[in-house]
């Protein structure tokens, strides 16, 4: 082992595995002989072929007898299988269902069929995702990357991408270091900008926010909280801001309203990161003998299955079906070679406010 406690073959193992997924090997490369490995590494041929075992199971490499050890031909993606594999960050009732649907239907109309996968917004989970995904058969990927406000930790398995041509769509979020990749977003500063503005317009002044600081949505709606405290010329208090993760978005956010409660600092509205974020802090108001939106109006964002219950939530609407139709049409173009200048698809979904019962005009 070395000082990090980590096994001399695991990390020969790794060191083998990113060489493939980087494309410093290839498939169909024939690798250097046990013997070769051993010397190169400084390591017993015990220890280069447990290494190379742990390859071969997963599907890297492939073993010969008398000819020697080669990247696995699954790594090459060279003939049209018509598979599309699409990753997100979750599977539930909340947006998802009819995001796939949109893709659905314009995919089975072209001849394709989807590949799923969920991440539960991990990164971790996204790279293990691609690896699999690398070393099947696929034409594609849309992909809603983890936490997107956050370092990508493995731009190496989507430089693979490029160097595989295989062409990938992001959705609902886009890493920083990638700007310029194919993706289709909400626009959702101006939508946070929205829903801020209405409660500035039913008289509210003290105006929260609660938003998630993981991903890119997260800060596009604060930026448009802000800009329409801004217009209104309200000052930022960022005492009225609360920042939350993924890990603690079912915690942090009634937490901060019951302190703000038992402080006396209640403000007259709140501008939730999305729908269930505004169910949770509806939900923990009404505990404390709070009304909604009697004492305090509240907004959420996604026009999902929550904000249709009771009297409803005010929110931003989200066009799950036709982000899911775009980003499958986008993809289907760059499989086809389209040209970017010659793209018909939009890159940006306005927004549109949805006005239901959860906000009221301040007396």
């Amino acid at each position: 082992m070395d000082n990090t406690g980590k096994s001399k073959y695991l990390m020969l193992m790794e060191e083998l595995k990113n060489a493939i997924l980087s494309g410093r090997i290839r498939p169909g490369q024939k690798l250097p002989s046990e013997n070769e490995l051993a010397v190169q590494y400084e390591l017993s041929r015990h220890t280069v072929r447990k290494a190379l075992e742990i390859l071969s199971r997963e599907g890297y490499v492939e073993a010969f007898h008398g000819k020697g050890t080669f990247c696995s031909e699954k790594m090459r993606h060279t003939t049209k299988s018509y598979n599309i594999a699409v990753v997100t960050t979750y599977i539930s009732d909340y947006i998802f269902p009819r995001l796939i649907q949109g893709m659905d239907q314009v995919f089975s109309e072209n001849g394709y069929s989807i590949i799923l996968k969920n991440t539960g917004n991990s990164r971790q989970k996204e790279a293990k995702c691609l690896e699999e995904l690398l070393k099947k058969d696929i034409d594609g990927l849309i992909i809603e990357p983890s936490k997107s406000q956050l370092a990508c930790r493995h731009r190496n398995l989507y430089e693979t991408l490029d160097q595989y041509h295989l062409p990938y769509v992001f959705i609902q979020g886009i890493y920083t270091e990638m700007p310029d990749k194919p993706h289709i977003l909400m626009d959702d500063a101006k939508g946070g900008c929205l829903v801020t503005k209405y409660l500035l317009d039913l008289g509210h002044k003290k105006i929260a926010g609660f938003f998630k600081a993981d991903d890119v949505q997260g800060l596009a709606r604060h930026k448009g909280y802000v800009r329409a405290l801004q217009e209104a010329g309200i000052p930022y208090d960022p005492d009225l801001v609360v920042w939350f993760h993924t890990e603690d978005r079912r915690v942090k956010p009634c937490q901060m309203v019951k302190a703000m409660a038992g402080q006396g600092q209640l403000p007259d509205g709140i501008v939730c990161y999305n729908d269930q974020i505004a169910v949770q802090v509806m939900e923990t108001l009404e505990d404390l003998g709070i009304k909604v939106p009697k004492d305090i109006s509240v907004t959420g964002y996604d026009n999902s299955l929550y904000a249709g219950r009771g009297s409803g939530i005010t929110t931003i609407a989200h066009p799950q079906e036709k982000l899911g139709e775009m980003a499958a049409e986008l993809l289907l173009e760059k499989l086809n070679g389209i040209p970017e200048e010659e793209s018909r698809i939009s890159r940006l979904i306005e927004p549109e406010l949805i006005i239901r019962g959860s906000c009221r005009r301040k007396v």
